[in-house]
This record gives C-alpha cells, structure tokens and sequence, in this order.
C-alpha cells in the first residue's frame, strides 16, 4: 500500500480556512490539494477543490485536441463531487441554449459570457461528470473531490479581471456551444453505494461498507486509487484516513468498516 504525497497548490480564489484534516500555511489561499499520481495509475489525477471566490471561465480540450495543439499528452475530461457548499453556492456548466460560436466570441470578449452560462445550485452529495469541451466555472463557497485524467491544460477564456493568461483562440477553437446534458448529473446519497462514471477514460465508484460485486465486476483485479471519505478505510491492512488517498493493488485489498464511506477509480483500458 502507498500512501500518495500531497501538493498544496495556492490560487487566487482558494481559502485560507482550510476544512480538517487541511490547513494552509502562513496565511495563503490554497485552492487545491493535488495527490501525485502514482506509477500505477499515471493516467488519473485525484484532487481536492476549495473556493472562497469563483474560477475562471475555462475549457478544456480532449485527447485528440491536445495532440494536435502541439501539447503532446491527453486531454481532460473530469468529475466533481461536492462534498460541501455555502448557501447560494453554484456551478457553472455548459450554457442555457445553443449559442452561435461568433456570439460566444463576443461575450467572452465583453465579459459578458458568464450571463449566458448554466448555473447550477449545488448542495453535498451533487456529482457532475465534465466531458472535454465543456465550457465551466466553479462558483465560491464550494468543497468538491475532483477526479480526472492526469492533464493540466486549461484553456482560460474569462477570469473577472484577474491578470492571467487567457487562452482565447484555443479555448474558443474547442468549445461546446449547447447546454449540458443532464444525464451526466446526479445527487449521491452519503451511504450510497454507486457507480458514478465508467468511462471512457477512467471508472469511479463511491462504496459504502465493504465493495460488493458490482464493484469488484467493474474494477476487476486493476490497481485502484482509494479516497476515503468517512469512517476506517484500510489497505493491504493499513489505515487510509480520510483526506488521504493511497493506490491499492485490487479492490480485494481495500477494507471498509460498516459506516465507512470512499471512492475508488481506476484507468479504463
């Protein structure tokens, strides 16, 4: 069993207010919690998200996109599980109705894209699956688990003023210009046990108590990332506390106590 390092990432919008077991040092915001992903699993970047103030407007592109950008690695395409929210506290994902992509064009430009955006209210237990070319923003007062390919190209495309790089042409060349789809969305109970994505990327599930069949059906005997949630998680017999996360071999490595609750992902072939 390994237990994975953790980075501290600072941003503008992160908190210095970190909820336990997190805490922020001197002082700065921290935005993200990154777990560094382990040779086992270098496909897929597990992370947590914190907010006091929204993120930028952004997209992402996916593996082909990324490819002929020049990047040379894989795109993005993400999942977010909220595990807490303010009142009021909103995300934004795809737009309201299809929009023409010189409009778009426009409103990036103006600032008035934001107006045009879906915005979610979100509370504990909501989960959204974020396919590449999804136009989002995560909105503030939000504390969310995010697990997704391992990239980090983000095309920024609006950022209220805050002087960082925009990705305009990029960004714009990639962008889908209709609403969300719903059934990528859904609200997860505390103790659910569920399936959340299965694929095409990589799979998630969120266990509670011991995996059952479904589980082990769907991970199979492949390495998994586990991220505890609540309650005892263990690995090869090692205790996995929440707020950590750890690489097992197999799903048939990982234990959970009655009430115990984690999520377990692991790389699709």
């Amino acid at each position: 069993m390994t237990l994975l390092p953790t980075r501290a990432v600072v941003k503008p919008w992160g908190r210095a207010d970190l909820p336990a077991p997190f805490a922020a040092s001197d002082g700065q915001t921290v935005g993200e919690i990154w777990f560094e992903p382990p040779p086992e699993l270098p496909q897929l970047l597990a992370k947590y998200i914190f907010t006091s103030e929204k993120l930028s407007v952004q997209v992402h592109p996916n593996d082909a996109q990324a490819v002929a950008a020049g990047l040379g690695r894989q795109g993005k395409e993400e999942c977010w599980l909220v595990i807490a929210a303010e009142p009021g506290a909103v995300l934004g994902i795809g737009f309201r109705e299809e929009i023409d992509p010189k409009a778009l064009r426009a409103a990036v430009l103006d600032g008035t894209v934001e107006g045009l955006m879906a915005w979610h209210p979100v509370e504990a237990g909501d989960f959204f699956y974020i396919p590449a070319n999804t136009v989002h923003a995560i909105g503030a007062g939000v504390t969310l688990i995010e697990v997704q390919q391992n990239s980090d190209i983000t095309w920024r495309l609006y950022d209220y003023g805050r002087p960082r790089e925009l990705h305009l042409e990029q960004g714009l060349a990639v962008a889908r210009t209709r609403p969300y789809d719903p059934a990528l969305r859904r609200k997860v109970a505390p103790a659910e046990a569920a399936a959340l994505v299965d694929g095409p990327y990589f799979r998630l599930d969120q266990l509670a108590g011991p995996p059952g069949a479904a589980a082990f059906a769907r991970h199979g005997a492949a390495p998994v990332l586990v991220l505890p949630c609540a309650g005892v998680v263990s690995v090869e017999g090692s205790a996995v506390p929440p707020g950590s996360a750890a690489v097992a071999p197999g799903l048939g490595s990982v234990s959970l106590a009655p009430d115990a609750v984690c999520l377990v992902a692991s790389a699709c072939d």
